[in-house]
């Protein structure tokens, strides 16, 4: 589904990405850890579009991304839940959730479509609908964003260190939501990242760690 080769990245003059090479196949969770700074934001953010590859092709079937912009690249049913949330604080949580397919294009019947398995994936959502994006607390902030990916995630889903910050329970419930989602749609990957990988529990089939921007296949 998604491939990476030779991928290098560099921010302010430093390399961040080192030749970084991995497949992303249908139907599996992947977690990838590594400490602070060893490049697990920008490999995501580089997936997405949102920092510019220096060299090295992004694959998404057969699709080559590094020239797409990242709204292009969201169309291809890709979600994005980055590590601080970035929910729009004027707008309620229906229209933070209900943006990304109205930035599409996708018809109302659709969107009330995505809305309803986003309410079944992360039923806590539900009753925050009408509430506005600054009233919610930063656990609440992660649910709505990880309902926001699901969205148009409906292939790939990438989640920027979600469980950072949560409370046990919410925790749980988000660990229980992604549960509900490989059941809905078995054939999503999904991605993960963590600097702590006892926070990742048994959720992922497969574990890869990066350091120093080079990902290690395990």
């Amino acid at each position: 589904m998604l491939e990476l080769s030779n991928v290098n990245v560099d921010l302010a003059g430093h390399r961040i990405l080192r030749d970084v090479s991995a497949k992303f196949e249908k139907g599996r969770t992947i977690g990838i850890v590594g400490r602070n700074g060893a490049g697990k934001t920008t490999l995501l953010r580089s997936i997405m579009g949102l920092i510019k590859v220096r060299s090295g092709q992004i694959f998404f079937d057969e699709i080559e991304l590094s020239h797409l912009p990242g709204h292009q690249r969201a169309a291809l049913n890709v979600g994005y839940a980055p590590e601080d949330r970035v929910i729009f604080p004027t707008m309620s949580v229906q229209e933070n959730l209900t943006l990304p397919c109205e930035v599409q294009g996708q018809s109302k019947a659709q969107i009330k479509a995505r809305i309803d398995t986003v309410l079944n994936v992360v039923p806590q959502i539900e009753p925050m609908l009408a509430r506005s994006g600054s009233a919610l607390s930063g656990g609440q902030g992660k649910m709505v964003a990880l309902g926001r990916a699901v969205m148009v995630g409906t292939r790939l889903l990438m989640l920027d260190e979600p469980f950072q910050g949560l409370a046990p329970k919410l925790a749980r419930e988000y660990t229980e939501a992604l549960g509900r989602l490989k059941d809905m749609q078995p054939d999503i990957c999904i991605v993960i990242t963590e600097s702590n990988i006892k926070l990742l529990g048994n959720i992922p089939d497969q574990i890869w760690t990066i350091e120093r921007g080079s990902i290690a296949l395990n």
